[in-house]
């Protein structure tokens, strides 16, 4: 199964050993003078927990992230956010000016970012607006990425800004019918809000899928910059060398791991479901507005509206204090507005605002 993801990494990376640092190599002593680290603590650290390196890959946090999704240690990747993740993967699998990075616009823009920087080509295959929301062709994904030399699919699930999940079904059939051609990427960033299990699940009958996980929306982290890319171990370890030099900084590191307590879990856990319940009741107001031509189903933290009048719902909302995500520039989107759904007394502040403006006519 490996073997089959490993032929995807890019030829001249095959035997590359990346940047062997002072932390890379596992040695024990009392006085550590290898690192060209200060010999004190900055003052503003009091307890000197940042006078040393950090471990690339912090055991205590992997292994606590690897069991909150129910995954082996080796299969984990934790890096600065999913940013960092997807970076790695198009730099690691795509050769410039041959590869192809396939995504499903309206999404997330760093798909795109990544491909251009890397010089690979972004094949694009529009989401379809349909009466179940905003979905994938799969059967346009499979025949671009073929057609287009995808070495990476990137099925957003739930979708941003879309808000809708790709059923497990739809992700099986994209793996089936690109097996050593592509690795297919499910970024669940919003999973936590979701019905749908995880695509973790699939991985350890189809090699060529991984899937991006991060502590900043349902954890609440998103400054913390935690995000994890879980993958066969053998690509794993692949982007390991790949990654940059000490990507967790400790201070990070013991966010994450007071964040991933079993009390914590359990509040994070509350807060998701009122979330999902607060997700409803906007949903439900929206829909009664006159303002508002359509609200979209959604699986994530956050509801898609399409307007009568989007600038003019945009600068209520704003003068009433309230930021939402103006998504008109996004393709199939001229007439939308993203909500990330907030508390009960935040989302009654959005409804009582878009509720005083009048239809147009």
């Amino acid at each position: 199964m490996s073997e089959s993801v490993i032929n995807l990494v890019r030829a001249d990376l095959a035997s590359f050993g990346g940047y062997s640092s002072a932390r890379t190599a596992k040695l024990s002593g009392e006085i550590w003078l290898n690192a060209n680290e200060a010999a004190w603590a900055n003052p503003g650290d009091a307890d000197g927990s940042c006078r040393r390196y950090p471990d690339p890959q912090p055991p205590a946090l992997v292994q606590a992230l690897a069991d909150l999704y129910g995954v082996q240690p080796a299969q984990m990747l934790v890096g600065r956010g999913s940013d960092e993740a997807i970076d790695l993967l198009v730099r690691t699998l795509c050769e410039p000016g041959r590869d192809g990075v396939l995504f499903t616009p309206p999404v997330f823009g760093m798909y795109a970012v990544s491909a251009r920087l890397q010089g690979a080509r972004a094949i694009e295959v529009p989401l379809v607006d349909s009466q179940d929301g905003l979905v994938p062709d799969i059967d346009a994904v499979i025949a671009a990425a073929i057609d287009g030399n995808a070495k990476l699919v990137f099925l957003c699930s739930p979708s941003n800004p879309g808000g809708r999940s790709v059923p497990l079904a739809q992700v099986v059939q994209v793996a089936t019918a690109l097996a050593g051609r592509a690795l297919v990427v499910v970024d669940e960033a919003y999973g936590e809000f979701a019905d749908e299990p995880s695509a973790v699940s699939l991985m350890a009958e189809h090699a060529n899928i991984a899937v991006l996980r991060t502590l900043s929306k349902a954890h609440g982290l998103a400054a913390a910059r935690i995000g994890s890319l879980i993958a066969d171990p053998a690509l794993v370890a692949v982007l390991r060398k790949v990654q940059a030099p000490y990507p967790i900084p400790a201070p990070c590191s013991a966010l994450a791991l007071a964040g991933l307590t079993p009390e914590a879990l359990s509040i994070t856990a509350q807060r998701v479901a009122q979330v999902r319940s607060q997700r409803a009741r906007l949903q439900q107001a929206l829909a009664t507005l006159p303002v508002v031509r359509r609200v979209y189903a959604s699986d994530a933290n956050f509801v898609l509206a399409r307007f009568d009048d989007a600038q003019g719902a945009f600068d209520a909302l704003l003068a009433a204090g309230i930021v939402v995500r103006d998504q008109r520039a996004a393709p199939q989107l001229g007439d939308a507005l993203r909500i990330t759904v907030g508390t009960l007394e935040q989302n009654d502040r959005v409804i009582a605002t878009l509720s005083a403006l009048k239809a147009s006519t």
